[in-house]
């Protein structure tokens, strides 16, 4: 009776998490189908799922520029990426293994600007940048995103640096390795998957920003989340087209956490509570 019922728990468990996958998945799969539509089947009332497959929606988006907007994301992500990492690496460091003074008023303190509203910095960023030029730059505005996730990544990296055996940095220390080579040599090598999941995670934050990119860039810094937004006028909705616009921006995130799957998983859970 037992082995059933366990049995039952589980098949309602699978059946419940494959239902919940699917209604998570489907708007992605109404997404990449309406890429492949003709406008006047993707802008219908009534649902179609069986069509002849176009290129139009994806020919169009190209020819609006976008991969250029795309090169303008890449550039800002990776950069921005690069940025909180390396500077994530030493805070990290300094708050779990070699522990600060009041260090929770520090991770206090990190998390803390995380929580302000952009609306909030945007104009006086908006500002700044324009009083001294640099407005509509794409390194700019990778600084800035490296900034806004630079909190997350500490304390992800955090998280990593604590699971760290003492005893291998205490016998490095010994052996008289310095701070430098402490952390490149002994450290980094052994919570490289976290690393990577919080370098991951970071790119998905600043590929996928929209706020800031549409304040702070016209034309020549513009990114793809606001690119996306510009299908959608007075016009009306082209949803064809921006369907497969959005199916094009989302390769590339895609691609990385398919990639990085492995590192993403391990690294997650380096950090978790055991």
């Amino acid at each position: 009776m037992n082995g059933s019922t366990r049995s039952a728990k589980g098949a309602l468990t699978t059946l419940a998490t494959w239902i919940l996958v699917l209604v998570f998945f489907f708007p992605v799969l109404w997404m990449v189908l309406n890429g492949f539509k003709p406008e006047s089947l993707a802008s219908s009332v009534n649902p179609t799922f069986f069509f002849k497959p176009v290129t139009e929606g994806y020919q169009l988006a190209m020819d609006r520029g976008m991969a250029g907007y795309l090169q303008n994301s890449l550039t800002a992500a990776l950069t921005s990426t690069i940025i909180s990492v390396l500077l994530a690496i030493p805070a990290a460091y300094a708050l779990s293994i070699r522990r600060v003074k009041n260090v929770e008023n520090s991770l206090s303190f990190f998390i803390s600007t995380r929580f302000m509203p952009l609306a909030a910095i945007v104009l006086p960023l908006f500002m700044i940048f324009k009083t001294v030029g640099l407005l509509d730059n794409i390194y700019v505005l990778a600084i800035v995103y490296g900034a806004m996730n630079l909190p997350v990544t500490v304390w992800m990296m955090r998280s990593f640096f604590l699971e760290v055996p003492f005893e291998i940095i205490e016998a490095a220390r010994v052996d008289g390795a310095g701070m430098f080579r402490e952390i490149v040599r002994i450290v980094l090598p052994l919570v490289l998957p976290g690393v990577a999941a919080a370098a991951l995670i970071s790119f998905i934050f600043a590929w996928n920003e929209y706020f800031l990119a549409l304040l702070l860039t016209s034309s020549a810094a513009r990114t793809t989340p606001p690119f996306l937004g510009s299908f959608v006028d007075g016009r009306g909705q082209f949803l064809a087209v921006l369907s497969a616009a959005a199916t094009i921006a989302a390769l590339p995130v895609i691609i990385a956490g398919w990639v990085a799957q492995k590192q993403l998983v391990r690294g997650l859970s380096m950090g978790a509570i055991k």
